[in-house]
């Protein structure tokens, strides 16, 4: 059967998962949107709770008639599939490596960094206070899949680092030691935790009180953006890192 009235149930549901982060908390649900972004859902083993799609696509799921889908959804030329997914949040961060967010907001970067994480296997991502959803629709779609790959850890407001594995690397602007240039003798990394910030404010000074080694990006201006750092990061460290095995 095609839903075909605005009013539907389901879309309304689907309409607030995508625009209020609050239902999203309280139901545990998110929205993807797109056939690159349930095709990777689907190779990670995530099965939707609901997947819908526009009418006479050939697509699998509740068909929608196009109009309406497409109103239901965040995409600017709308989608032609898109499906809810019951959130998946780890119980503990994952070593060998992780990939710790305070307070990066822009959900855009988040996704990104997600994405970075996934491409450089990192084991996790773990998100501090003050951090955008990851399952909000921006960030889903800036992951590119990595959502549906990279385990999340929700950090809890104090004591979250204790329990991140390995070595802590705070990354702050113009501060401690090039990222690269860790002495190789005196630290070994098997096991370790990039520490990432806000754009503008950083890192907050209790956080970097806490890193076993603060480390910078050299560059020739005066900043680049949080997603831009972190993947360089993640870079240099996956590098260093297999280079230490």
């Amino acid at each position: 059967m095609t839903i075909t009235s605005h009013h539907n149930q389901r879309l309304k549901e689907i309409r607030k998962l995508r625009q209020r982060r609050r239902w999203r908390d309280r139901t545990g649900r998110f929205v993807a949107e797109g056939e690159d972004l349930l095709a990777a859902a689907d190779a990670a083993g995530w099965s939707p709770v609901e997947r819908y799609s526009a009418a006479g696509s050939g697509l699998p799921g509740v068909e929608v008639e196009p109009a309406l889908l497409a109103s239901a959804s965040g995409l600017a030329s709308g989608t032609r599939a898109l499906a809810v997914y019951e959130e998946r949040w780890a119980p503990a961060p994952v070593g060998p490596w992780c990939v710790y967010l305070h307070g990066v907001a822009d959900p855009g970067n988040v996704g990104t960094i997600l994405r970075s994480a996934a491409a450089f296997g990192a084991s996790c991502v773990a998100l501090g206070p003050a951090t955008a959803d990851p399952f909000s629709l921006k960030a889903v779609r800036s992951s590119m899949g990595a959502v549906f790959e990279v385990p999340l850890w929700r950090a809890p407001e104090a004591g979250g680092l204790d329990a991140l594995p390995g070595l802590k690397i705070a990354l702050v602007p113009g501060e401690g030691r090039p990222l690269g240039d860790l002495d190789r003798q005196s630290t070994k990394i098997s096991q370790a935790t990039l520490l990432v910030g806000a754009e503008r404010p950083g890192l907050p000074p209790e956080v970097v009180d806490q890193a076993d080694h603060v480390a910078h990006i050299p560059i020739q201006t005066n900043s680049i953006n949080a997603a831009m750092a972190a993947t360089i990061a993640l870079y240099e460290l996956a590098n260093r890192m297999a280079a230490d095995e």
